[in-house]
């Protein structure tokens, strides 16, 4: 198959203009195929050749302009289209389409708790090839007209309103102008909650396993999205350019969310079988917002090629955390995208292959590169750049730019130089040279911070090691007494702006020097932050006693990058973390810390002999937090989100603990007797969720067995359990149990995404090191195999998820290397080994750090 190349879609939009697309699918030919027949309405401008994409299973005819082609002229997922004359044109293709198990193109699934069949579309980034036939890139925007035949009692959604003309065949109202990658179907018997706002209909849908599960959050899912709706039509002059609002939660998704116009399509597990914490609700509603966002930018102004995604995603991130800031319950927003997404950004910027945030055109010469950029540059560096954009801007000439940008593109596209040049005309700032420095270029910045004391006064110095100006703000705080509890604090002391790099001589300041100097106090800019001496030593004993917990999540990042930097050891922050989360009061703070210190330093930082202290650590520090939430009541965990009673434990937290617990667990008795009186003591009840985190544990621990496994699965024969017992079974220690799991996931080729994903992750335990010795170097051929036939979601999945990840040792670097030297490594697959070998490069170097 041939990837798109950058050259190939400027070449073919110069001679093409696309006016229609009309597609008729029929959904009832069979459980393997369905039937796909288009009419393309275009004209060339001049006469030459070209070609259309698609990736049939069978090509049954194709005819352009009432003449008929030879099917056989289809190569690879391309057919010709040559000897075109200017002027009006009609493409006909009639082609058996195969169903996806990978979550690309028609992705199909049946629900194991109740039979019933759904199928969905994802079509990004060439994806459309697997549905229909299509000038497949995103310049060649074109109005579509969608019929769809659907199995009797099922109903169909799209990117416009769907209408049942008779039973099974069903009519979706035609697209404004929009780009390939975008069209949208999902069809099966789905539940619907629907309404009307602002006149116009909105509905979100799932499968009716899960109906209840989403009837409870109805509300709430509503909720946020009227307020990000009207939220965003206070923000932009431009108002929503479609005609319904669909969110589908569909079964299989690769991705968080898919920003169809009109029909967004969310992973299913958003619609919360099992107990959540606020922060994870909170994380759904930043998902609604971020897709909402693109409505505007991505879908009304569409990149005019992959190199400008940042422009897609980098936006609606910002915009998603900003939103729900400023219109809903969820107030916080910021902190939890300081420590949790942030750092993605900086772990991305800081490996080979980090890139710039708008990187050069030649740097995306294709689709398959261009695959290659959706990663935490594209999205939190591009985030936190366009958040320092604004502290520089002002919000006020950011969204006036941002509307100039929509006016001059609305239904078309735009590239990087577009989008600055509107964002200039409304300041007169060098937005340019702004740019050129934030956009252009890859790393980090580091600030550090010097202070230095004198009898009346004290100075600040500012260390720069990079290129890029910051605006930021500095905080200074000193230690006092609750004059109630006389428990310690830490109080501001006073919070001003100072420009990086600095101007002029040190900045004087009066008075006796604060106890503690925050550099970027309010998360603001992206850049590494080192404290002064004293100031890190007040930090370390002093963190809990910060008032703003935004402050609290960038303190404890600098943490992270410095025990990932060698310069903090890592049972340092594990000390930390034991004294100060016992009265952290941020949920998303106690989330963060805790995942990073079980999945980073227990598990890769330390050595094998450490580990087992560090994992004592984690299970007495969630002790403590259990200790901290006694006393919830039934009510309590009724209690709808957000909702808890003031002075009252947070039930979040507890489960948190709960969660944690489990995992950091050495010995199988506690929790095998949560298990089998089916609660934890003190609450909660153990639901499907913790009841297979138990299980999958206990297996790791060689606790249980199949037949355990086995009854698991009778009680929850979902497609959640379905995937927990696959976890479960991957993990059990036993060399056959393993053989099992290997086979299915690089062998035979049957497991879907989801069940690929679930088998990977129960495999590699490090507490089986030597029973998986074998398979690491077995991974890096097979994992190649598998990529190359199973396309880019599984080479994706395989190198995420399958990586020896646990193997921290110059063997499994030696093997990792010479895998890259293979020419046939798939580009999906060679990034995530490129990325996987940098993290195991810079886990060898913190242990060899102390």
């Amino acid at each position: 198959m041939s990837v798109l190349t950058r050259n190939e879609a400027q070449t073919r939009a110069q001679l093409l203009d696309v006016h229609r697309y009309t597609i008729d699918l029929d959904l009832t030919t069979g459980e393997g195929t369905f039937d796909s027949r288009t009419v393309i309405g275009f004209t060339a401008t001049a006469s030459g050749d070209t070609f259309v994409e698609l990736k049939p299973e069978t090509l049954r005819s194709i005819s352009l302009d009432g003449q008929p082609l030879d099917p056989a002229g289809l190569a690879g997922n391309r057919y010709p289209l040559t000897g075109l004359t200017a002027g009006p044109h009609e493409l006909r293709v009639d082609a058996a389409m195969r169903y996806s198990r990978t979550g690309e193109g028609m992705h199909r699934f049946t629900d194991p708790a109740d039979g019933h069949t759904y199928v969905y579309t994802q079509l990004f980034m060439d994806d459309v090839q697997r549905v229909f036939a299509a000038f497949d890139q995103p310049d060649l925007k074109s109005v579509f007209d969608l019929t769809v035949t659907a199995p009797e009692g099922w109903t169909v959604l799209g990117n416009g309103t769907a209408t049942r003309s008779t039973e099974g065949h069903w009519s979706i109202a035609p697209t404004p102008p929009i780009s390939t990658y975008l069209v949208a179907v999902a069809a099966g018997p789905w539940h619907s909650v629907t309404t009307h706002h602002a006149g116009l209909p909105f509905g979100i849908h799932c499968r009716r396993s899960l109906a209840p599960h989403l009837d409870a959050d109805a509300d709430e899912i509503l909720t946020v999205t009227r307020a990000c709706y009207d939220r965003y039509h206070e923000k932009f002059d431009e108002p929503y350019p479609f005609d319904s609002y669909d969110q589908a939660f569909v079964p299989e998704f690769n991705a968080g969310a898919m920003e169809n116009p009109g029909l967004v399509t969310f992973r299913d597990e958003f619609i919360y079988r099992s107990a959540v914490t606020d922060t994870e609700r909170q994380t759904r509603a930043m998902v609604i917002a971020h897709e909402m966002a693109h409505m505007w930018f991505g879908d009304l102004v569409t990149l005019t090629w992959w190199d400008d995604i940042w422009l897609n995603e980098s936006f609606a991130e910002y915009m998603g955390y900003q939103t729900l800031t400023e219109a809903t319950r969820f107030t916080d927003t910021w902190v939890d995208f300081g420590v949790a997404r942030k750092g993605w950004g900086y772990d991305a910027d800081q490996r080979p292959s980090t890139h710039p945030v708008a990187p050069d055109p030649d740097a995306v010469p294709d689709t398959a590169s261009a695959l290659l950029n959706f990663d935490g540059i594209s999205y939190a560096k591009g985030a936190s750049a366009l958040r320092q954009l604004v502290a520089w801007l002002g919000e006020k000439d950011f969204l006036s730019g941002i509307n100039t940008h929509f006016a001059r593109h609305r239904f078309a596209n735009a590239t990087l130089a577009d989008f600055i040049d509107n964002l200039a005309a409304a300041t007169d700032r060098d937005v340019h040279a702004w740019a050129a420095t934030w956009l252009r270029t890859t790393g980090i910045d580091t600030l550090s911070a010097h202070v230095e004391d004198t009898p009346r006064a004290w100075t600040l110095t500012v260390d720069h090691d990079g290129t890029r100006p910051h605006r930021i703000a500095v905080g200074t705080y000193d230690h006092t007494l609750d004059t109630q509890s006389g428990a310690a604090q830490l109080v501001l002391r006073d919070r001003f702006e100072l420009d990086i790099p600095q101007t002029g001589t040190p900045t004087a300041l009066p008075g006796r020097r604060p106890a503690l100097v925050v550099l970027n106090d309010d998360d603001l800019t992206y850049a590494k932050i080192r404290l002064d001496p004293a100031s890190w030593d007040t930090a370390l004993t002093g963190l809990s006693h910060i008032p703003d917990p935004l402050t609290r999540a960038l303190l404890w990042n600098t943490a992270r990058d410095m025990v990932r930097d060698g310069e903090l050891h890592p049972t340092a922050y594990l000390t930390a973390a034991r004294t100060h989360l016992p009265r952290e009061t941020d949920l998303a703070l106690v989330q963060g810390v805790l995942g990073f210190a079980a999945a980073h330093i227990a598990d890769r930082y330390l050595t094998p002999h450490d580990r087992p202290a560090a994992l004592a650590t984690l299970t007495s520090l969630c002790r403590d937090l259990l200790r901290r939430t006694e006393g919830l009541t039934a009510k309590d965990w009724e209690q709808g989100p957000g909702t808890a009673r003031p002075g009252s434990p947070d039930p979040g937290l507890r489960l948190t603990a709960v969660r944690h617990f489990i995992d950091a667990a050495t010995q199988p008795a506690a929790i095998q007797d949560w298990l089998g009186e089916g609660t934890v003591p003190g609450g909660p009840e153990l639901d499907p969720e913790l009841r297979w985190r138990i299980l999958t544990r206990l297996a790791v621990l060689g606790a249980t067995d199949e037949a355990a496994i086995a009854r698991e699965l009778g009680q929850d024969p979902s497609a959640t359990g379905q995937e927990g017992a696959a976890r479960c079974r991957a993990a059990l220690p036993t060399p056959e149990a393993k053989a099992a799991a290997w086979q299915a996931m690089f062998t035979d080729d049957t497991l879907s995404n989801y069940l690929f994903t679930a088998t990977a992750q129960g495999f590699w335990q490090p507490e089986q090191s030597e029973l998986l010795q074998d398979y690491v170097a077995r991974y890096y051929p097979d994992a190649t195999a598998l990529a190359a036939r199973r396309g880019p979601a599984m080479a994706e999945a395989a190198g995420r998820h399958a990586f020896p990840v646990h193997a921290v040792d110059t063997h499994n670097l030696q093997l990792g290397d010479d895998a890259l030297h293979d020419e046939t490594l798939t580009p999906a697959l060679r990034r995530k080994l490129i990325d996987q070998l940098d993290d195991l490069r810079r886990a060898l170097a913190v242990r060899n750090a102390h």
